[in-house]
């Protein structure tokens, strides 16, 4: 065959077309005009780059603390929404983040949800979050989970504000529309474990022997706190004994003590430390990632687009853009992204492009 038989003619088009409206009000609708958006040859994210400096930021969240109390609010946040995903509340497609606010003496109510919450500590210190009772008390840069279904209150005793960014899996609960959320009757949960018990049952690679009385915390997600020390001493200390990757700089990734895996179902976090002077050479990969400065400053080019990076600054680069770092000072940053959900349906993929 030539293929002049499967050609559409104009006469065929407007045959077409009439089918078409004939099978729309009985919600059927061709494939074939669609394919190509829906199967596509590289991801194309409808998210795009953006950067969020934090002064100004920071600003209008104090001023947010001086109209509206954390317990009216529930949860005084504002988000960080993707400036091409206008009333989505996501940051990517398939995750949010927000900057939240504790002001002194104020505690956000004890409720629990099926989504999963990490918690990333930007300023203050003494603050708290307790997770079914236990206390992480917080200082900055600190990681503290919040597992999906896990009790959770937050709390600040010292006399400075608390600001921490939030980072959820909603967008992905709300694709599975599998949401559940309860409130507690009271304000906290009731102290359960001294603060920190958590961290210094299996915080060190040990865990008590399963099925001792000793073993508290749910087996499946046992720890909830990574203190800024902890991880900041084991990146540097990997940054001083080999050169950095070219694509990554020094990475490490936070892991669950249970399985060795991501901290949460849906959600991986990790962290890159980038000597003074060192340009990483571009990397691409399908999860939509969020980056916080740690410390130092420097440049991020997302498929060439410049972004200034200065410490507590917070950028998004989305799936499948290519990143490039430079860094003008020692550059540390936090991150997290969907990656952990991804590798578990077999969709991850990266590519290390030539410098």
């Amino acid at each position: 065959m030539d293929g002049t038989a499967t050609r559409r003619t104009p006469a065929a088009g407007d045959h077409l077309r009439a089918l078409y409206a004939e099978m729309r009000p009985h919600s059927l609708h061709p494939l074939w005009e669609v394919l190509s958006a829906l199967v596509t040859p590289a991801p194309r994210s409808a998210a795009r780059p953006h950067r969020w400096p934090y002064a100004p930021a920071r600003d209008f969240l104090l001023r947010a603390g001086a109209l509206i109390s954390a317990e009216q609010a529930e949860r005084r946040v504002l988000i960080l929404e993707n400036p091409a995903l206008p009333g989505s509340s996501a940051v990517v497609p398939s995750l949010y983040a927000g900057l939240q606010l504790i002001l002194p003496g104020e505690v956000a109510p004890c409720h629990r949800h099926t989504q999963c919450a990490l918690r990333f500590v930007l300023e203050g210190e003494g603050a708290y979050t307790a997770v079914d009772g236990e206390k992480a008390v917080m200082r900055p840069f600190d990681l503290v989970l919040t597992p999906n279904w896990q009790w959770h209150d937050h709390g600040n005793p010292s006399d400075r504000p608390m600001i921490w960014l939030d980072g959820l899996d909603i967008p992905t609960v709300r694709f599975y529309e599998a949401s559940f959320a309860e409130r507690l009757e009271r304000p906290s949960h009731d102290e359960t474990l001294a603060p920190g018990d958590s961290l210094r049952r299996y915080g060190r690679n040990l865990r008590p022997m399963r099925g001792t009385a000793a073993d508290r915390r749910p087996p499946g997600q046992p720890l909830f706190h990574y203190p800024h020390a902890e991880w900041r001493e084991s990146l540097l200390a990997l940054a001083a004994a080999e050169a950095p990757d070219p694509h990554l700089g020094h990475a490490m990734e936070f892991v669950n003590p249970a399985d060795g895996g991501p901290v949460m179902p849906t959600i991986a976090a990790h962290l890159r430390h980038l000597p003074a002077g060192f340009e990483t050479a571009p990397r691409r990969s399908t999860d939509g990632t969020v980056f916080v400065v740690v410390e130092g400053s420097g440049t991020a080019l997302v498929e060439g687009e410049e972004h200034p990076l200065e410490e507590r600054d917070l950028l998004v680069v989305p799936s499948w853009h290519a990143l490039r770092l430079r860094a003008r000072t020692r550059l540390i940053l936090f991150a997290y992204s969907d990656r952990a959900a991804q590798e578990k349906l077999g969709l991850f993929r990266e590519q290390r492009l030539p410098a």
